[in-house]
C-alpha cells in the first residue's frame, strides 16, 4: 500500500559512495550499490532521518511523497536475512565499485587439509578469514566484523613477524593500515562506526617500535571513545626483526 509520507531522498550527483550513512540506518534500508548509496526498498525506510548527519556531502535529505508504507515486519525479516548472509547471491562490492574489493569470507584450512598441501605452500597455511583487509576498504557493516575479535595491525608488522598468521591473525578479523601515510581522521571515523555497529569482542593493536606507529592504538582508542564503547584492548609492539618488545593492556 502506498501513502504520502516522509522518506529519505539520495542525490546521486552529491553521493560519492563513502558508505558512512549505511551503519546509521538501523533498518538496513541503505546499501552501496554500483558505487552509490541507495534505498533498497521504500518499505524499509521509516523516514526519521537518522542517517542525515552522517553524509559529508549533504546527499541525503527527507522529502514527503507517495511511497510504499513503512513495514516493520518486512524490516525485521530483511535484517534477519542480512545477518544470515542471504541478501545477495554474490558478494557485495564496496563503494569504489572495484570487483577486487568484494567482501569475501572463507574458512582457513583444517589440519588435514594443511597436511595435504604441497610443501611449497608452507606448513602452517593462511589464517585469513576474509577480504578486504585494508582499514580504508573494510566497511563497518562487513559480516566478518560482527562479534569478532579484531586485530588492527600496522602494515609493516606482517612483514616483520615471521609467524604473523599463527601468533596474531588466527581466530581474528584483521584490518591493516599505516597511521603515517593514511588519513588519521578517516581511521578514527571508521573505527567509531565499527565499534557502534559490529559488537567487537576485543581488539589487539599490533604496531612497530617506530614513533609513527605509536599513533595506531590512540586512533583505535579515540574511535572507541567516540562510539561510547569500552572493549578489551591490548597493544603489542614489534621490533623490525620480529621480536615482541611489549604487550600492554590499554584502558579504553
Amino acid at each position: 500500500m502506498k501513502v504520502k509520507r516522509k522518506i529519505i531522498r539520495i542525490d546521486e550527483d552529491l553521493c560519492d559512495g563513502c558508505g558512512q550513512c549505511v551503519p546509521s540506518c538501523a533498518e538496513g534500508a541503505i546499501e552501496i550499490v554500483d558505487g552509490k548509496a541507495r534505498v533498497l526498498e521504500e518499505k524499509f525506510c521509516d523516514g526519521l532521518g537518522a542517517c542525515l548527519g552522517e553524509c559529508p556531502n549533504g546527499a541525503l535529505t527527507i522529502e514527503e511523497r507517495v511511497a510504499a508504507e513503512f513495514d516493520e515486519e518486512a524490516v525485521e525479516n530483511h535484517l534477519a536475512s542480512r545477518d544470515a548472509g542471504e541478501t545477495s547471491e554474490s558478494p557485495p562490492v564496496l563503494a569504489c565499485g572495484c570487483p577486487s574489493t568484494q567482501i569475501r569470507t572463507f574458512v582457513p584450512l583444517g589440519s588435514c587439509e594443511k597436511a595435504n598441501q604441497p610443501a611449497s605452500h608452507g606448513s602452517e597455511g593462511s589464517e585469513l578469514t576474509h577480504w578486504p583487509v585494508q582499514i580504508r576498504l573494510v566497511p563497518p557493516h562487513a559480516p566478518f566484523l560482527r562479534g569478532a575479535h579484531l586485530l588492527v595491525a600496522a602494515d609493516c608488522t606482517a612483514v616483520a613477524c615471521p609467524d604473523f598468521h599463527r601468533d596474531f591473525l588466527k581466530g581474528k578479523a584483521v584490518m591493516l593500515g599505516c597511521p603515517k601515510f593514511d588519513d588519521v581522521e578517516e581511521y578514527i571515523q571508521k573505527f567509531r562506526d565499527i565499534f557502534r555497529v559490529a559488537d567487537i569482542k576485543s581488539v589487539t593493536v599490533l604496531d612497530m617500535e617506530v614513533p609513527c606507529c605509536s599513533g595506531l592504538p590512540r586512533i583505535v582508542m579515540q574511535g572507541m571513545k567516540e562510539a561510547g564503547r569500552k572493549i578489551p584492548l591490548e597493544e603489542v609492539v614489534i621490533a623490525p626483526k620480529g621480536e615482541i618488545l611489549k604487550r600492554e593492556k590499554l584502558a579504553a
